[in-house]
């Protein structure tokens, strides 16, 4: 159980990987107090019985090029399960993000092991093996790390070559290595990463549809994601939602009134959050009527369609993912179903391999080409 240390002895294991066809890959980071994820560790492992190691960015004098060199070679694929984390701290630290990759997540939604499959759930069925899960919520950043941390980091990716190597076989098996690869385009597209503040008032739910109120709540979302980043600390510890939302309601303009706000932090009510707050709210209010944010900016929201028409769309698609083995969430999401039968058309389920396995079908029952009869347990497509 080998712990790289230093920059040579990293440059080396990543030469080794660069010969290699595949290396899979783990990271062990800490997020609760932080805006960016803290990376405490690394785990890499080569094919077969190949050498698997732990490599510490915590030590001192270690730089991760190497590393970063690695994932950006295009000769040797980069395994991970459930990644998007991962390379998020990847392209926030190191500029890269791993290419070719394979998420073994994703793979297994392909490959009819359901819905967002973990990666124990996967080593149990494929591997035969078992995961010991007491270190998992251990903290990562301490040094030096017990037996048992180093054990669990390591199975995260031995046990992954196994995962790996039968789900590109059964991929390669049934002609669907390209849907993956569809799958995996926005893992691997930049703007999946990048956080704006100009738009981080689009993931908060709210109640009220009035544009002036969706000005406040988008100005003083603006502040607070601009002011998390720049101090690197959670977007909770500046205020949370709930508070924001009173904010946008209560819309304080002075010290007086922003200290009558019954869910704002203590520290929020004074020096550089308060008057971040404050101004954020006086820059709504003074916005003209035609710079308000419209409702229907806040999300895609699928227009009001039929709802019997939705409901038989979702039998279409359980029947659909079921004779494929495909996770029906992977091929379409409810919002999806809602605006198909509302009368959209340019979804993600009508498109790509999607559009195969389930939109062609879809088109036509929405356009009462076709009918939807049960026998038994089974579900079948009528031509009409």
């Amino acid at each position: 159980m080998r712990t790289i240390t230093d920059t040579e002895s990293l440059a080396a294991f990543c030469e080794a990987a660069r010969a290699a066809p595949y290396v899979t890959l783990d990271t062990e980071f800490l997020r609760e107090r932080t805006y960016w994820a803290k990376l405490c560790l690394v785990q890499m492992a080569l094919p077969g019985e190949g050498e698997a190691v732990l490599v510490d960015p915590l030590a001192e004098g270690l730089s991760l090029a190497p590393f970063y060199e690695l994932l950006a070679h295009p000769g040797t694929v980069k395994v991970l399960h459930a990644g998007r984390q991962d390379i998020e701290i990847f392209y926030t630290e190191g500029g890269v993000i791993p290419q070719p990759l394979f998420d073994t997540q994703v793979a297994a939604m392909v490959c009819g092991f359901g819905e967002q499959v973990g990666y124990e759930t996967l080593v149990k069925r494929i591997a035969r093996a078992g995961i010991d899960k007491t270190s998992r919520f251990t903290d990562w950043s301490r040094r030096p790390l017990t037996e048992a941390q180093k054990a669990y980091a390591l199975a995260d990716v031995t046990h992954l070559r196994k995962v790996y190597e039968h789900l590109a076989a059964e991929l390669e098996r049934t002609g669907r290595t390209p849907w993956v690869e569809e799958e995996l385009a926005v893992l691997t597209d930049p703007e999946t990463y990048v956080t704006r503040p100009d738009e981080a008032w689009t993931r908060i739910r709210t109640r009220s549809n009035s544009p002036r109120f969706l000005a406040v709540v988008r100005e003083l979302a603006r502040f607070r994601e601009s002011y998390a980043q720049a101090r690197n600390i959670p977007r909770s510890r500046v205020f949370k939602d709930d508070a924001l939302l009173e904010l946008a309601s209560t819309r304080p303009t002075t010290p007086e009134e922003l200290g009558r706000s019954r869910l704002l932090l203590r520290e929020a009510r004074r020096g550089e959050i308060a008057e971040g707050i404050l101004e954020a709210v006086r820059t709504a209010l003074a916005l003209p009527n035609d710079a308000l944010p419209r409702p229907e900016d806040t999300e895609d929201r699928p227009p009001q369609g039929n709802p019997a028409l939705a409901d038989l769309l979702r039998v279409l698609l359980k029947a659909r993912s079921d004779a494929e083995g495909v996770a029906a969430r992977l091929i379409a999401s409810a919002a999806d179903l809602d605006a198909l039968a509302a009368g959209a058309r340019d979804l993600p389920a009508l498109r790509g391999w999607r559009r195969e396995v389930f939109g062609e079908d879809a088109l036509r029952l929405c356009e009462g080409r076709i009918a939807l009869s049960a026998r038994g347990g089974a579900i079948r497509v009528v031509p009409l």
